[in-house]
């Protein structure tokens, strides 16, 4: 026997991140507000059917079973989720069809599974980020030089962007971008990352430099992130959208393994030169263990005459592009200006071509009232 509730209406207005729960049932209702309350989302419930507006303002609708046949003639709209009263129901599945529901959950087995749901309702989660890595065929190939210049070509091209420091060794990214002394947490406040880390919180917690936001190492003695906090943390970042650059070690421990395991893509830069040819082909193999899209980039010219064609076939990899040397580049970072931030250098050339091949173009903002 359910109990009976009074409609409860926070002042959050329709719309908002927090989900949209529709039923009559008691028990069903106290549940999935403790959901909520745990993934920090403000629900808006009621016990009758919505109104449109509230019906299709909610990024995602919670309906109970006894409100089903009601809300039934609704318009037809993703992130509608059916929760079942009754196991031995058989019809919930007929009433979910009439819904347009994409799941049939039941509480408590479904618990943990709609706990995430909720909170990427709460921050507002999209499409996962396009992760891209980028690893040295051998010790001072250009990895960081080459990932800080994606980072900075995808942020002045207007997409959300975060680049992440994953090599303990490398001396810190937030030096190559000239805020080592910018406020923000660095990966030593972060090693006791478990489970969920939300991702908008991680990146107003970060140092933001040059349109982006950045996570690196301090200069003090920590020196491995446990492989449970990458993967919070990228998983965090992830949920955000728009471009996460990974700068990753050669020698892939188990954090760097973690990061490599999360990506999409991968970038091995190698210079034109045979004994960086046989140190990046082991590297090569240790990558594609974790990752199937690694691509290589050629740094040119080598002292030989290989071109970059020949490298990527050596290597078995597709080639992403030919990097020629960029003038001035050791000067600029020494003065604080970032590798990339020259617009038409040939790493921001790279990284304009090779972004525009793997990702969709920056949304144009919006003024309101919605002209562009």
């Amino acid at each position: 026997m359910s109990t009976p509730i009074t409609d409860h209406r926070p002042t959050e207005r329709a719309g908002a991140s927090g989900p949209l729960i529709v039923t009559e049932h008691g028990a069903l209702a106290e549940q999935l507000l403790r959901l909520c309350a745990a993934a920090g989302a403000e629900p808006h419930l009621t016990t009758a059917p919505p109104t449109r507006a509230e019906w299709e303002g909610a990024q995602l609708v919670l309906v109970g079973d006894d409100l089903a046949d009601r809300c039934a003639g609704l318009t037809r709209r993703a992130g509608v989720l059916l929760l079942g009263l009754d196991l031995d129901d058989c019809d919930v599945w007929v009433r979910a069809v009439q819904l347009g529901a994409e799941h049939v959950l039941f509480l408590p087995d479904a618990q943990a599974w709609l706990l995430d749901r909720i909170a990427d309702a709460a921050e507002g989660v999209g499409p996962p980020a396009l992760t891209v890595a980028v690893l040295g065929g051998r010790g001072g190939a250009g990895a960081s030089t080459l990932a800080c210049a994606i980072a900075i070509t995808a942020a002045r091209l207007g997409h959300r962007t975060m680049l992440v420091d994953g090599d303990p060794l490398g001396g810190g990214l937030d030096i190559l971008l000239g805020g080592e002394s910018a406020g923000g947490l660095r990966w030593p406040d972060l090693t006791g990352s478990r489970g969920r880390v939300n991702g908008v919180e991680l990146a107003k917690a970060l140092p933001e430099l040059h349109h982006l936001t950045a996570l690196s190492w301090d200069r003090g003695d920590t020196l491995a992130v446990p492989p449970e906090a990458m993967r919070s943390v990228l998983a965090a970042a992830r949920r955000r959208g728009g471009l996460v650059v990974l700068d990753l070690p050669r020698h892939l421990d188990s954090a760097a393994g973690q990061a490599l395991e999360q990506a999409d893509t991968g970038l091995l830069v190698v210079p034109a030169e045979l004994r960086a040819l046989a140190a990046a082909d082991r590297v090569s193999a240790a990558a594609r263990m974790r990752l199937a899209d690694v691509r290589a980039v050629v740094r040119v010219p080598g002292p030989t005459g290989l071109t970059g064609r020949e490298i990527a076939r050596s290597l078995g990899l597709k080639l992403a592009g030919e990097l020629p040397p960029e003038p001035g580049l050791a000067l600029d970072v020494e003065r604080g200006s970032p590798p990339g931030i020259r617009a038409k250098g040939p790493l921001a050339r790279f990284s304009d071509g090779f972004l525009t091949e793997v990702m969709p173009p920056a949304p144009v903002p919006t003024v309101e009232g919605g002209q562009q």
